[in-house]
């Protein structure tokens, strides 16, 4: 009779074990998938803001290069040029949250909300398919 308890205690000791390590793992794995979405995220917002950058410092210079030959004055044309990006500057410092922190701050919260939907129809779909096999069980019963 001790054998069969001290059995039954080392057996059901291993299974909550494996469910421990088997639930970390789990979670490990939600972890990463989460971290990766997140990062692509961010590297593709990186990669359209130094494509931004780049495209901006060559209109940059174009734009330059043509106020100084409409003026014969290169030095006046890049000023002008410089002048033109301060007051871009400016605008977009004043108008920073409508521009820039609003749009990311949706962007993410609907990253969220998406992964949060997903979520939850893959519970109502697995709730779903329960109810149609306990019906069918009780069916052929």
């Amino acid at each position: 009779m001790e054998d069969n308890f001290s059995n039954y205690f080392s057996e059901t000791g291993k299974v909550a074990k494996e469910y421990v390590e088997t639930r970390l793992d789990l979670i490990k794995l939600q972890a990463a998938g989460k971290l990766s979405r997140a990062l692509g995220l961010f590297f593709s917002l990186v990669m359209a803001f130094l494509l931004f950058f780049i495209v901006v410092v060559f209109l940059g210079m174009v734009l330059g290069f043509w106020i100084g030959e409409m003026t014969d004055s290169f030095t006046m044309g890049f000023v002008c040029a410089a002048g033109f990006f301060i007051f871009l500057l400016i605008l977009v410092l004043a108008f920073r949250k409508s521009l820039i922190q609003r749009p990311l701050s949706n962007l993410l919260v609907k990253e969220l909300v998406e992964e949060i939907q997903e979520k939850q129809e893959e519970k109502e779909r697995k709730k779903q398919e329960e109810r149609e096999d306990e019906k069918e069980y009780h069916e052929n019963i």
